[in-house]
């Protein structure tokens, strides 16, 4: 009897590539599970927490929130609503202008050793606790230049705080931008700062946005720093930028919660549920504007060039040409 000795070894190769298949794919379906149960894990708390807050605050919701000023432990949230978008709109325009100023000087005109130190000095300065510099700004501009409790105060240190996230996205989007773009608008004797106005500042918006948006998102979640340097007022925002309380959002539910009144509750549930529904908003509108900018990326134009060629007859630059 005739052993086919190349039938046994191929009979053999094939069970252990079938069964290092089958073990791959063991692997892979343990993964994706540890990853839905990762995933599972940081959803259910934020879930939790939002559901919470619309359980409690939709039931006893009433429009006067939005209408009237803090009286007591009642009456509404005007007071709150309009400080803190006053703060926000502050810290997008101060950190805003300081902040993509620092990524577009990263990321074009720094050297790479001097470089290297200003990212450093951002990242340790991302690291300080809030309240560190709530605390200093309360020593530095409420205390030592006699601002008093003010908008002022609040938005300088607030701006501070979200500056680094603001320079890294920019300095990120910027540096994300091809190379060719420059190139060629060098070879077309452009100017460095239209070059950079028109042919990299507007592919890397959606970048620059997104830093924007985080910055705002941070401002409006704060409450230590502006415990220390906005104070509170149970009235509207009187314009001045020094010697004036400002109200805001996150004052209301830190302090009212804590009141044995339910109207003071009731209050503080409201303002939770502001806070989410502007945070919302500040995400739906980051991507409008991402959306309406993404037709400078790179890919975008890169695909309307081949869609114009294509409609002219003409190949598409990834594709061959046709033989003649």
């Amino acid at each position: 009897m005739t052993v086919d000795t190349n039938a046994v070894m191929a009979g053999g190769s094939g069970r252990r590539t079938s069964s290092n298949l089958t073990w791959r794919r063991t692997k892979n379906r343990i993964v994706w599970i540890l990853c839905g149960v990762a995933l599972l894990l940081v959803v259910a708390p934020v879930l939790s927490i939002v559901g919470g807050i619309i359980a409690n605050a939709v039931p006893h919701w009433q429009w006067s929130v939005l209408t009237e000023n803090q009286i007591g432990n009642g009456g509404g949230l005007l007071n709150a609503i309009e400080g803190t978008l006053l703060i926000t709109f502050g810290v997008l325009v101060l950190a805003g202008f300081i902040g993509i100023a620092g990524g577009v000087y990263l990321a074009e005109y720094t050297q790479e050793g001097r470089g290297q130190i200003l990212r450093g000095a951002s990242e340790v300065l991302s690291g300080v606790p809030s309240i560190v510099l709530g605390y200093v700004g309360y020593l530095a501009l409420v205390v030592q230049f006699h601002w008093g409790f003010s908008l002022a105060a609040a938005v300088i240190v607030l701006s501070i705080l979200v500056v680094p996230y603001v320079t890294k996205t920019t300095e990120v989007a910027i540096r994300n931008v091809p190379t060719a773009y420059r190139e060629g608008a060098e070879a077309l004797g452009m100017r460095t700062g239209l070059v950079l106005r028109r042919l990299v500042l507007r592919p890397a918006l959606p970048g620059i946005v997104t830093g924007l948006i985080v910055a705002a998102a941070i401002s409006v979640g704060e409450t230590a720093p502006l415990l220390y340097t906005a104070g509170y007022n149970s009235r509207p925002p009187t314009g001045a930028l020094t010697h004036s309380p400002v109200g805001y959002l996150t004052y209301a539910v830190y302090t009212f919660f804590n009141e044995p009144y339910k109207s003071a509750h009731q209050l503080a549930q409201s303002a939770a549920l502001l806070l989410i529904i502007l945070v919302l908003l500040l995400i739906a509108a980051s991507r409008f504007v991402v959306a309406r900018s993404q037709r400078y990326a790179p890919e975008q134009v890169d695909a309307g060039r081949g869609g114009r060629r294509r409609r002219r007859g003409g190949p598409h630059p990834t594709e061959a040409p046709p033989r003649a």
